[in-house]
């Protein structure tokens, strides 16, 4: 495993990657939940690069980007049997003095994560486009988790005729239903505990799914139930949307998106499920 931190350096490095290449973009402190996408990359590809960077231009004001868990020597040994070539660029060589262009995609960055976190996805497809600009890759992996950030770059990909096949990875989960994220560690004892709330509202709305219900208000509605059945979870949003658009429906036809943002104390986790 090769580790390059300028784009000179990944350049000279890409040019040796034959084949396949595969790409997992990340922001570092990596758990089980990104050696899925990267062993599903190594799976897929002959190469596989991994980026290691902790976008600013994603954050909002009062987010927590100082705070963001950082451990790269950790993640180097946890990645290296499976990876080429690892990229960790400087946060002014992705944005050099003077910057002033962006990549916005507008409709599907608008709700849900988009109203709650204005100018983020802003920055997550500005990155993303900077990355496969500098990688080159065939397959990039992006986990379902983050399931409207995967909408997003599904759409840029389209409209801006990107040759990159997108491959978006299923969560992963701990034992007890709670989605893998790096803001994990931000929950004390308490709290891991209620955070599993997630997972049982959105549990409880596929039940009734797959029991025949198809009135979206009522799924909603459900989930927001159990959500209140837990005294330290604030919801923030409570979705159910068309897969692809994000848009909120009225009947659920074909493929849906339940999705939610919730605060447990002061830690904001987000999980969702794909009907259909």
């Amino acid at each position: 495993m090769r580790t390059v931190s300028t784009l000179d350096e990944l350049r000279d490095s890409r040019l040796s990657l034959d084949g396949t290449v595969g790409l997992v973009p990340t922001m570092g402190f990596l758990h089980d939940g990104h050696l899925s996408l990267i062993r599903r990359a190594r799976d897929e590809c002959k190469r596989v690069v991994v980026s290691i960077f902790v976008n600013p231009t994603q954050f909002g004001p009062k987010e927590d980007l100082a705070k963001y868990p950082r451990d790269l020597e950790r993640d180097f040994r946890l990645i290296e049997p499976f990876t080429d070539l690892v990229w960790t660029p400087a946060p002014e060589s992705m944005y050099p003095t003077g910057y002033q262009t962006w990549v916005e995609v507008e409709a599907v960055t608008r709700p849900l994560e988009g109203a709650m976190r204005p100018g983020h996805f802003k920055g997550v497809t500005t990155v993303v486009a900077k990355l496969f600009n500098a990688v080159q890759p065939h397959k990039a992996y992006f986990g379902q988790k983050d399931a409207q950030q995967a909408a997003v770059i599904r759409r840029m990909v389209r409209d801006l005729n990107f040759p990159i096949e997108i491959v978006v990875c299923p969560t992963q989960r701990e034992a007890d239903g709670l989605a893998m994220s790096s803001r994990n560690v931000y929950l004390d004892t308490e709290q891991r505990k209620a955070a599993t709330v997630l997972f049982h509202s959105l549990s409880a709305a596929r039940e009734l799914y797959e029991s025949g219900e198809r009135d979206a208000a009522t799924v909603r509605e459900k989930m927001k139930d159990v959500l209140a059945s837990e005294p330290l979870a604030e919801p923030q949003y409570v979705s159910c949307a068309d897969y692809d658009t994000l848009e909120e429906l009225n009947e659920i036809k074909g493929k849906a998106l339940l999705s939610m943002a919730v605060f447990i104390g002061k830690t904001r986790l987000i999980d969702n499920f794909v009907l259909g």
